[in-house]
């Protein structure tokens, strides 16, 4: 029996769950200070998106890509930022991260400046909410 898939604690601490998609699970990055979703393969053990078949890294590109505009329709920024990198959390995760000039880590990279700020319980419902109404409007 093949293990099931589970986010890694310290994804499931920081984040929540926005939607379920057809490869990914889909989060909000729990951090007011960039517009931030994570995408995490459904498969259990993934570390390396390698590992992933030309069919579900053709998947993992449009995925990306809705990711990318559900933030557009959200939030505002200069720059959309992509990345998977694992050094901290192994397992497979891609970061789809809204940047501006003016954020807290212009022009570098989001990890390890600052503090995370958490949404007020209020504000991370609504955007979760309004993620969820654009990709099923976006269907």
């Amino acid at each position: 029996m093949s293990a099931a898939f589970e986010v890694a604690e310290r994804i499931a601490a920081d984040s929540v769950l926005v939607a379920e998609w057809p490869l990914c699970q889909v989060r909000l990055m729990d951090d007011r200070r960039f517009p931030w979703l994570l995408l995490l393969p459904r498969r259990a053990g993934l570390e390396e998106w390698t590992e992933l078949d030309e069919a579900e890294l053709a998947v993992l590109a449009v995925e990306i890509k809705r990711a990318g505009e559900a933030l557009g329709a959200v939030a505002t920024f200069d720059k959309l930022n992509v990345g998977a990198l694992g050094n901290i959390v192994r397992q497979m995760h891609v970061h789809v991260i809204g940047r501006s000039v003016d954020d807290a880590a212009w022009p570098g990279p989001v990890w390890g400046q600052g503090t995370r700020e958490s949404y007020p319980d209020v504000e991370r419902a609504d955007l979760v909410r309004r993620l969820q109404n654009h990709l099923r409007a976006a269907r």
